[in-house]
C-alpha cells in the first residue's frame, strides 16, 4: 500500500469509525410511545386539610426539588380545604398493581388511576415506603391492563437513551427524551438516596411516572427536579428500577419494607485510613462497632475489619455496604470478602430484620496534617490514665481498657479527625495500649519506621471508631535532621 493510500484510511478510520460504532440517533420515538403509553396512568388523590393550611403545606414536594402537581380548592364548610394532588404511575401487572410515588399519595383519602381510553379507576394502598417514596396501588380492572415491567437498572448508562411519559401540571400523556445525565446522584446525602440524573424533562405532575430505556423497560421512576422556577430545566431525577423492584416486592407480599441489618456500624475509608490499615486505596467499608449477639458478630466480624466486595459486588464505601443490607430480605445469606490485618478472608452472614430507626450510621473521618508539634507526637491531644471517675463520667465500660483523651489543639490533626475529649484510645496501630508511655512510643516507634501515618482505635460511649492521625510532617523533618548530625 502506498503511503497515500494508508493515509488516506487512517483519515477515513479518524473521520468514520466513531461515528459508526456509536448508538444511532433514533428517527423517533412514536413506535415505543404507541406501545407504552397504555400502562402509563395519571392519578389523582382527595384528602382535607384544615382552613388554615397554606397552599404550599399541601404540596408534597417543594418546586425546587419537587414533582408533584397539586391544587386546593374550598369545599364544604368554612373550617376545611379539599387538596388534589396529581401525579403519575405505570402499571406492573395485568390484574391491577400500579407502582408510583409515595409523597403522590400520603395521606389520601380517596385515590383514582385514569388510562389512556378516559376510563377511571378507584385504587387502594397496597403499600407504601417513605424512606424510598414508593407506593404499590391495586385497582379492580373488568379486563386485563396493559402493563410494562422493569429492566436493569445497573446496567443503564451515562449518555443513554431514555424516554419519560407522564401526567405533567395535570395535561396527561405527555412524552419527553432525553439521556441519562449521570447515575448515584445523592440530593440529600439520604442513606436512600441512589438517584438517575435525566435531561429528558420531568415537571410537576411527573411524580410516580416511568422512564423508559430503548427496549421499553422501566429503567427509573420519576421522582423529583430540580429547578428555580418550578419548570423544567434538564435536571430530573428517577429512583433506579433495580431498587424500585425490590422494595414493590416487599410491599406485594408484605405491605411494608422489612428492611435487612446485621448488626455493624461502618464509615468510609480516608486515604489515610487505608495507609494506617495498609490497604492500597481507600475502597470498602471499615467496621467500628459490632453489636453483641447480632448476625455480625455471629459471622465472626470484628471493628477494624474492611468490608471489599458483598455477593461479588464491589463496596466502593460504607454507603454501598449499607444500602446493599438494608435491601436484603431477612434470612438472605450475603457472601462477604474482607480484609483483617493485611489479610484476606472470606465469610458469610446471615441477615436479620431491621428494627426501624435502628439504622446503622456511616461515620466519615477526615484528614488532617498538624503544623506544629503539640501533645502525643505532635498530633494535637494529651492523655492521661483512665481512671474510675473518667469511666464513670463518659459511659466507659468496666472491661475497656486505655488512655482517656483530656484535651485537644485546634487545628491540629486529632481536632480535625473528630477526635474529643472523653475519647478513650484503646489502640494504636492496631496494637493494645494502656499508658501513656505505650502510646508514645508506638507513636515514636511508627515515626522511626517512616510511617506517616498513626491509626488510632477509639471507644466513644462504648462504641468504636477509628481515626487515622497524620503525623505533622515538621517533627519527622527534625527528627531526621537530628539523626544525621
Amino acid at each position: 500500500m502506498s503511503r497515500f493510500a494508508a493515509a488516506a484510511a487512517a483519515v477515513w478510520c479518524l473521520l468514520y469509525m466513531p461515528a459508526a460504532l456509536a448508538r444511532p440517533t433514533p428517527d423517533g420515538f412514536s413506535g415505543l410511545v404507541e406501545r407504552l403509553s397504555p400502562a402509563v396512568v395519571n392519578i389523582a388523590t382527595d384528602r382535607t386539610v384544615s382552613a388554615s393550611a397554606r397552599d404550599e403545606d399541601v404540596a408534597r414536594q417543594p418546586t425546587s426539588t419537587g414533582a408533584g402537581a397539586p391544587e386546593s380548592r374550598a369545599v364544604g364548610d368554612i373550617g376545611t380545604k379539599r387538596a388534589r394532588s396529581l401525579g403519575s404511575g405505570f402499571v406492573i401487572e395485568a390484574s391491577g398493581l400500579i407502582v408510583t410515588n409515595n409523597h403522590v399519595v400520603e395521606g389520601a383519602q380517596e385515590i383514582y388511576v385514569g388510562f389512556q381510553d378516559g376510563s377511571r379507576l378507584s385504587a387502594v394502598i397496597a403499600g407504601r415506603d417513605a424512606k424510598t417514596d414508593i407506593a404499590l396501588l391495586r385497582v379492580r380492572p373488568r379486563k386485563p391492563l396493559a402493563a410494562v415491567s422493569f429492566g436493569n437498572s445497573d446496567e443503564a448508562k451515562a449518555g443513554d437513551w431514555v424516554l419519560a411519559i407522564g401526567n405533567p401540571f395535570g395535561l396527561g400523556g405527555s412524552v419527553t427524551a432525553g439521556i441519562i445525565s449521570a447515575r448515584n446522584r445523592q440530593l440529600d446525602a439520604e442513606l436512600y438516596d441512589n438517584f438517575i440524573q435525566t435531561d429528558a424533562a420531568i415537571n410537576r405532575g411527573n411524580s410516580g411516572g416511568p422512564l423508559f430505556d430503548m427496549e421499553g423497560h422501566v429503567v427509573g421512576l420519576n421522582s423529583s427536579l430540580m429547578s428555580p422556577s418550578g419548570g423544567s430545566i434538564g435536571i430530573g431525577f428517577a429512583i433506579p428500577s433495580n431498587t424500585a423492584k425490590t422494595i414493590v416486592a416487599q410491599l406485594r407480599q408484605f405491605g411494608q419494607v422489612r428492611r435487612g441489618w446485621i448488626g455493624a456500624n461502618v464509615q468510609d475509608l480516608t486515604d489515610d485510613l487505608a495507609e494506617g490499615l495498609s490497604l492500597s486505596d481507600a475502597r470498602g467499608a471499615l467496621i467500628t462497632h459490632v453489636t453483641a449477639q447480632g448476625p455480625a458478630v455471629k459471622a465472626g466480624l470484628e471493628p477494624g475489619d474492611v468490608v471489599l466486595r458483598i455477593d461479588g459486588k464491589d463496596v466502593v464505601d460504607s454507603r454501598v455496604m449499607q444500602q446493599i443490607v438494608v435491601e436484603a430480605q431477612s434470612g438472605r445469606v450475603l457472601n462477604l470478602q474482607v480484609m483483617r490485618k493485611g489479610r484476606l478472608m472470606s465469610g458469610m452472614v446471615r441477615v436479620a430484620r431491621r428494627q426501624e430507626g435502628a439504622v446503622a450510621s456511616a461515620a466519615s473521618s477526615a484528614t488532617g496534617n498538624g503544623s506544629r508539634p503539640a501533645g502525643v507526637g505532635g498530633l494535637g491531644f494529651n492523655v492521661s490514665p483512665l481512671t474510675a471517675d473518667m469511666r464513670l463520667k463518659h459511659r466507659i465500660p468496666p472491661g475497656v481498657e486505655g488512655v482517656a483523651v483530656t484535651s485537644v489543639f485546634p487545628g491540629l490533626a486529632a481536632a480535625e479527625n473528630g477526635i474529643a475529649q472523653g475519647d478513650i484510645i484503646v489502640e494504636a496501630g492496631r496494637e493494645p495500649v494502656g499508658s501513656q508511655q505505650q502510646l508514645n512510643a508506638k507513636v515514636a516507634a511508627m515515626r522511626a519506621a517512616g510511617r506517616g501515618v498513626v491509626l488510632l482505635t477509639l471507644n466513644r460511649g462504648g462504641e468504636l471508631s477509628f481515626a487515622a492521625l497524620r503525623l505533622p510532617q515538621q517533627s519527622v523533618e527534625k527528627t531526621l535532621k537530628t539523626a544525621g548530625r
